[in-house]
């Protein structure tokens, strides 16, 4: 269940788009949605709690170009991305309030700070923040309205980053109507303009549940809108026992 309330909840139907964890809660699809007509801070509030499914391990790569960065997607309760060559375990939990974005490299352990924030993760078109999900707890969300992404219906949100908090001046969301499910997401500069946008392209059924399958990560230059890096976060199966 997304969030506790009175709302009726209905099954999803097979087909519906993973939700995925990175950025945006992106992963797995839950097992009911109650998202209905309701008001924008509680449909936010469902994009976040309880987002992950069933405890899973999955092998996964970014890919950029001809470069190739494998990694491995670890979920039980909270997500693990866990890198090797150097060794790096990012560990996203997403709280009622706040999501706490911890790194791990060797024995050492603490939590991202905000100045780390606007760092790209292993050289890629993904930044810490965007990996934390900040967007998701920002306040004052507003609906713009109906689109379809990808055949699918969606609520169109804007939200406004907290002043001096965020690498961001808006965020603007996409989330599935039926599933509750980010779609899309796009980064805006505190002048409006594009700076990032990120996109489910395709999902998959693993252990019977839908997963994403592959993403894209787009870095734009703010004046032009020209492409500068294009990254696809990609779910390749189930990872095996060590």
């Amino acid at each position: 269940m997304f969030f506790r309330s009175a709302l009726r909840c209905k099954p999803h139907r097979t087909g519906t788009p993973a939700k995925v964890v990175l950025l945006l809660a992106f992963l797995t699809l839950p097992a009911a949605s109650c998202i209905a007509e309701t008001e924008a801070e509680q449909i936010l509030r469902a994009a976040r709690v309880n987002p992950l499914g069933a405890p899973v391990s999955l092998e996964a790569r970014l890919r950029s170009g001809k470069i190739n960065t494998p990694f491995r997607i670890v979920v039980d309760g909270s997500v693990s991305y866990e890198f090797s060559e150097p060794e790096q375990v990012l560990k996203l939990e997403l709280r009622d309030t706040e999501s706490v974005l911890t790194e791990r490299l060797g024995t050492k352990s603490a939590p991202v700070r905000p100045a780390r924030y606007d760092e790209p993760v292993r050289d890629t078109g993904i930044s810490y923040e965007d990996l934390a999900l900040k967007f998701l707890y920002w306040k004052n969300p507003k609906i713009l309205g109906e689109e379809t992404v990808r055949t699918r219906k969606a609520w169109k949100f804007e939200i406004q980053a907290p002043r001096n908090a965020s690498q961001y001046g808006v965020a603007r969301l996409w989330i599935d109507k039926e599933s509750g499910a980010l779609l899309r997401v796009e980064g805006y500069d505190t002048k409006g303009r594009l700076a990032r946008k990120f996109e489910v392209i395709s999902a998959q059924k693993i252990d019977g549940q839908w997963m994403l399958k592959q993403m894209r990560i787009e870095t734009f230059n703010p004046d032009t809108r020209k492409v500068l890096t294009r990254t696809y976060l990609e779910v390749l199966d189930k990872a095996s026992a060590d």
